[in-house]
């Protein structure tokens, strides 16, 4: 039996410690993979941060991480379509309620994951690169193609489609979640506007957004309205804390029904790490004094706004879509890019802490990946 190592969260707010761990045999519908490369995200940072503001199903000592990339090594009943020695990316799921915690979790060398969110890759496509995508890639699909969200229709692997008839605002273009916003967007036939820093307009484009604004331009609202003005918008998505307001203001003025949100209010890395009722309470009452208004402006002017959950395609019709249709054929055909850019900060379990620290610190179009 393989011998597995985890970096374990061993209480609220403490640094990872690497340890021996278990290694789990998958069950039906499950495979087991030897990572080779891990990306961190501001969910794991965040749970490192605050406690239990979030995830307080979650017990310690914990396996935090949601992006894996290696090598299928076991394969459970039932699992068709992979073989022992494939190369994938997977969405590891382990912090979710009602899951196995220790054994899916992604920051160790063997993580069992579903195989329905798990897509094979091309040889030539390197681990670091690919491994960017599972939590933002799966966030950006729940919210564009669920039902109760954007209802958009499905991308195609490279597909071909006519001039775009609706239009699709991501605000946030340039965070990992908008990237692949705008690329499944456009794979889906709708034209995007996007918004990023000027430094990243030229990426944004080259990911297929047909216009960019800069964000935190004075003018950033009206200077959408021009780009959108006489356009059917089929959706806005608002990604990154503050772009909630400008969003539903652009959705009233616009026309749009419906509103995907994948930020809160208020950014959560104003928390200390460390408890203190006293900062959870200026928390609280700055999220409720935002969120709030936001939501009875929303009703009022028959808006559907709805905050997204990354993993909430695991239970519908878009997690098959999006793992086993469409990405590896997209991937394979390189209609699909790795985005955001992969930066390696360490090899091995003791560098996941390094990363975890440099999230906290902030990236920009940047996504920290750890080799193993």
């Amino acid at each position: 039996m393989p011998q597995n190592s985890a970096a374990v969260l061993p209480a609220p707010y403490a640094d990872l410690v690497v340890r021996d761990a278990d290694y789990t045999a998958p069950a039906a519908g499950e495979l087991v993979i030897r990572n080779r490369a891990v990306a961190v995200n501001p969910l794991d940072e965040i749970k490192q941060s605050t406690g239990d503001l979030m995830y307080k199903w979650l017990p310690h000592p914990a396996v935090l991480g949601e992006d894996v990339a290696g090598d299928v090594v076991e394969i459970g009943p039932g699992v068709t379509g992979f073989h022992v020695g494939d190369r994938v990316v997977a969405y590891a799921v382990g912090m979710e309620k009602g899951r196995n915690h220790t054994a899916e979790g992604g920051f160790q060398l063997y993580s069992v994951v579903e195989a329905q969110l798990t897509a094979r890759i091309p040889d030539d496509l390197a681990f670091e690169d690919v491994v960017v995508l599972p939590l933002a890639i799966s966030t950006a699909a729940s919210a564009l193609f669920q039902k109760d969200q954007l209802g958009l229709d499905h991308p195609t692997a490279g597909g071909h489609h006519p001039a775009p008839r609706q239009s699709v605002l991501v605000w946030g273009g340039s965070t990992s979640v908008g990237s692949n916003a705008i690329q499944l967007a456009v794979a889906a036939g709708y034209r995007v506007v996007t918004t990023a820093s000027p430094h990243n307009h030229d990426r944004m484009r080259a990911l297929g957004a047909e216009h960019v604004v800069d964000y935190r331009s004075p003018s950033a609202v009206s200077d959408l309205l021009t780009l959108l003005d006489d356009q059917t918008v089929a959706g806005i998505f608002a990604v990154g804390t503050g772009s909630a307001e400008p969003c539903l203001t652009i959705a009233i003025a616009t026309g749009a029904r419906r509103l995907c949100l994948a930020s809160p209010s208020v950014s959560m890395s104003t928390l200390p790490r460390r408890r203190s009722l006293l900062a959870l309470s200026r928390f609280g009452l700055q999220m409720a004094s935002r969120v709030a208004p936001l939501m009875v402006r929303s009703r009022l002017r028959g808006i559907r706004t709805r905050f997204v959950w990354g993993s909430s395609l695991m239970t519908n019709e878009v997690g098959p879509m999006l793992w086993n249709d469409f990405l590896p054929k997209a991937l394979a055909d390189r209609s699909y890019v790795t985005a955001p850019r992969a930066e390696v900060v360490g090899t091995g379990l003791q560098s996941i802490q390094p990363a975890l620290d440099a999230v906290r610190e902030g990236a920009s179009a940047t996504k920290f990946v750890v080799l193993l």
